[in-house]
């Protein structure tokens, strides 16, 4: 019995290695065409689908219902492709594809490519693209966002489009939609700016929006659904919740570039949150049904690999895949003028496809900003060497990973709710702190055994780390403060929530804000609140006004970053040589200069200092005449020592 038991599961995995083995031979069509091709004389459509023995597309007067109006044959043409041209004016109509696999027809499916869909991206949508354009796309520029556009020159506002306008506070007229994001002048209920008109007033240099693709969990027809979005359909539409007209694909796509454009007039630029790991749906996606097998990578089981825990995991080393995401990223760019993207969950992906990537975009837009999450949610077949993972970061070109260790370092751990870190009193995390202030790179200071998670660099350089204290997943930083150190007044707990965001404003690499921590946003303590509503996650803008002195801070904080450039060095080099910790300080201390002279910065000498301790502690200043350049609380500079507050910051200058 035993035996027969073995020899059926080396059958099993005989005819699983087999099918993967086939998949690998498909064709790989090379063209750049595949999806819809619109001209006012004609439509070609083309999907790829190797193992089809037939295909046909399926039109349809209406985006939902109805019965089709027209059925007709692709053709067959060489490197899996199927085609079909179709004369005449096919704008706005909507369509479907099926394929003719294993003597079956498939369920109707939406292409991949599509670039256009009605409600909830059942059916695609022909549009003239050139016809989504708003008055004056042509000239839309990016801006500058410094007189060199580097990564590291980067501070980043993570924000999902719903959220900043949803509250009844926001003062926006279209809650909830692109729109309202492109909306100027907006208010809260004491007068200070929300939305567009505070993001500027901000200070930041790119706005992050969560996921604005096409995704699965909202249904469009219903207004009061919520979710962060991280389920994607159709990668290459945006999102129909966001639009005032779900059913008409012309008009998301306008009302989407209509908030770009807004946005890059106003001197911000966009990163896109984008989710290439895992589908919505998996047996039944769209990539599956057209190519099943193909697209996910799978166990030796021959069941789906799900190292993104939402229940699969894409193949981003099938050449075909690679193929799609590269093309899509590129059409963001070309046609939505997109600054910037995020790649959730990137270990996943491997190193080669997200270099080709980087490599591709940078020749189109050289400023452009690349930046991931170096870890996944679960097992891979793919061998950790070759993915996108934390700890070969320095293979990435360019592309920066997020700091779990200075994002724990500062407050804890994220899975231990009841976890601090130096921010909030745990002074034994000041190492991971320090790693994080170095960028994760090689540096003669940093012992990295007592570094939290890595116990080596894992940097380039510091183009290639993204410093935070929070962001939309776990608890907001204001939420875990308070979670973790229950004792504390409210007094103590927003020093120490400035104290957090002092320590990443003045990190070397990119600097990373959620949206509303600024002034101290809440979820109500809901700690995964992907799904939970309005209530949770809409902004409260009247926070503004009640905590207007922590806004003030963190704002005078991005102000000094974007100013000088000592705190935005370029080299792994030049942080180990200009960025000197200072040795035999009091427990709770975390204090270095920087050296401004040597990357031309107006401030020749910096000296940053943050206490974790929650009491006053005086030391001893390098030589030198020193200036205030930000002090808060009850610090003292005096002669040649500083008493620095209890959970405060200090920054002074030579």
């Amino acid at each position: 019995m035993q035996h027969a038991i073995l020899m059926m599961l080396f059958l099993l995995t005989s005819i699983v290695m087999i099918a993967q083995q086939k998949t690998d031979q498909y064709p790989v069509y090379k063209g750049n065409d595949l999806g819809l091709t619109y001209t006012p004389q004609s439509s070609t459509f083309k999907i790829w689908a190797p193992t089809a023995v037939a295909a046909r597309i399926n039109f349809y007067a209406t985006d939902l219902g109805g019965v089709s109006n027209r059925t007709a044959n692709l053709v067959k043409k060489p490197k899996g492709v199927w085609s079909i041209t179709i004369p005449g004016n096919l704008k706005n109509q909507y369509y479907t594809f099926q394929v003719l696999i294993n003597g079956v027809w498939s369920d109707e499916v939406i292409d991949p490519y599509a670039k256009a869909c009605g409600t909830n991206g059942f059916r695609a949508q022909v549009v003239n693209l050139k016809e989504t354009n708003p008055d004056g796309w042509a000239e839309d520029k990016s801006p500058n966002f410094s007189t060199t556009n580097r990564q590291t020159d980067a501070v980043i506002y993570e924000l999902h489009v719903r959220d900043a306008s949803i509250h009844a506070s926001s003062g926006v007229q279209q809650k909830g939609k692109f729109l309202g994001l492109a909306e100027l002048g907006t208010q809260n209920t004491k007068g200070g700016s929300t939305g567009l008109a505070h993001l500027k007033e901000l200070g930041v240099t790119h706005i992050h929006l969560l996921p604005f693709y096409d995704y699965n969990s909202v249904d469009e027809t219903k207004p009061d659904q919520y979710n962060w979005g991280y389920d994607p359909v159709n990668y290459n539409i945006p999102e129909g919740s966001y639009s005032t007209n779900p059913a008409d694909g012309n008009v998301r796509i306008k009302e989407l570039k209509t908030l770009i454009k807004t946005m890059h007039s106003n001197g911000l630029r966009i990163v896109m949150d984008v989710v290439y790991n895992h589908t919505a749906l998996t047996k039944n996606s769209n990539f599956n049904i057209l190519v099943p097998d193909y697209y996910y990578r799978k166990r030796a089981d021959g069941s789906f690999s799900d190292a993104s825990a939402c229940g699969n995991e894409t193949a981003s080393d099938q050449a075909m895949f690679q193929k799609f995401m590269l093309e899509s990223l590129v059409y963001w760019v070309k046609e939505y003028h997109i600054d910037g993207f995020r790649f959730d969950l990137m270990g996943i992906h491997d190193i080669q496809s997200m270099n080709l990537i980087a490599d591709t975009l940078r020749k189109i837009k050289p400023s452009i900003i690349l930046y991931g999450e170096g870890w996944t949610a679960g097992g891979s077949p793919l061998a950790e060497d070759k993915r996108a993972v934390k700890k070969n970061a320095y293979q990435l070109n360019g592309i920066a990973v997020f700091s779990d260790d200075m994002r724990d370092g500062i407050k804890g751990s994220v899975f231990n709710i009841d976890d601090r870190g130096f921010a909030t009193g745990k002074l034994d995390n000041d190492e991971s702190v320090k790693f994080g202030l170095v960028a994760a790179g090689k540096h003669p200071q940093i012992n990295y055994a007592k570094v939290n998670y890595s116990k080596a660099p894992y940097t380039a350089g510091p183009a290639g780390l993204i410093n935070y204290a929070d962001c939309h997943d776990n608890n907001i930083l204001w939420d875990k403060i308070a979670l973790s150190y229950k004792t504390a007044s409210e007094a103590e707990r927003v020093k120490m929530h400035e104290l957090a965001y002092a320590i990443v404003l003045t990190a070397q690499g990119a600097s990373f804000l959620t949206a509303g921590s600024e002034f101290l946003r809440s979820k109500n303590g809901v700690e995964n609140s992907f799904d939970k509503g309005d209530l949770v996650n809409g902004i409260n803008w009247d926070l503004k006004t009640s905590n207007a002195s922590t806004y003030q801070y963190i704002q005078s904080l991005i102000k000094i970053r974007k100013a000088h450039p000592a705190f935005r060095m370029q080299s792994a080099e030049q942080i180990a040589q200009y960025l000197v910790f200072q040795n035999s300080l009091p427990k709770g201390i975390i204090a270095y200069t920087l050296n401004g002279a040597a990357v031309g910065d107006k401030w020749k000498k910096i000296w940053v200092g943050f206490n974790g301790a929650q009491t006053p502690q005086t030391l001893s200043l390098p030589a030198g005449n020193w200036k205030v350049g930000s002090i808060n609380y009850q610090s003292v500079l005096k002669g040649n020592q500083i008493t620095i507050d209890g959970s405060a910051a200090v920054i002074l200058y030579q």
